[in-house]
């Protein structure tokens, strides 16, 4: 599922500055990266089963590996985890209602607090 027009998408940040305020949201980036992109996950483990709110980046300029990068943000996909296969984003997948509110706040406070620093 992808969240369109969250206003993510329109974003450039610095990526030390990212780093933490993903963090702070519990969205990890661990080894999620290489020298051009990077991915920040959090995972949800309900009644219904395990999904993944996934916000993915770019570098618009810099270098993630020296921690100087600006990243590009992507327009968030949340996913449903199915074992051992993978996780599957796509639109005929069921999401449960009161997950997709939870993401839907969970990046509108990413994006306020992000919208302070970005470019």
């Amino acid at each position: 599922m992808r969240f369109e027009a969250t206003g993510i998408e329109n974003l450039k940040a610095d990526l030390n500055r990212l780093d933490e305020v993903m963090l702070s949201h519990g969205l990890v980036r661990e080894g999620q990266w290489d020298y051009e992109r990077v991915t920040y996950d959090r995972k949800f483990e309900i009644k219904e089963g395990t999904y993944y709110l996934r916000i993915q980046g770019y570098t618009a300029g810099g270098d993630i590996g020296k921690h100087d990068a600006v990243i590009q943000l992507m327009t968030p996909l949340l996913g449903k985890h199915y074992y051992p296969h993978g996780v599957e984003y796509g639109e005929g997948e069921h999401f449960p209602n009161h997950l997709v509110n939870s993401c839907d706040k969970l990046l509108a406070d990413v994006k306020k607090e992000v919208e302070v620093f970005a470019d």
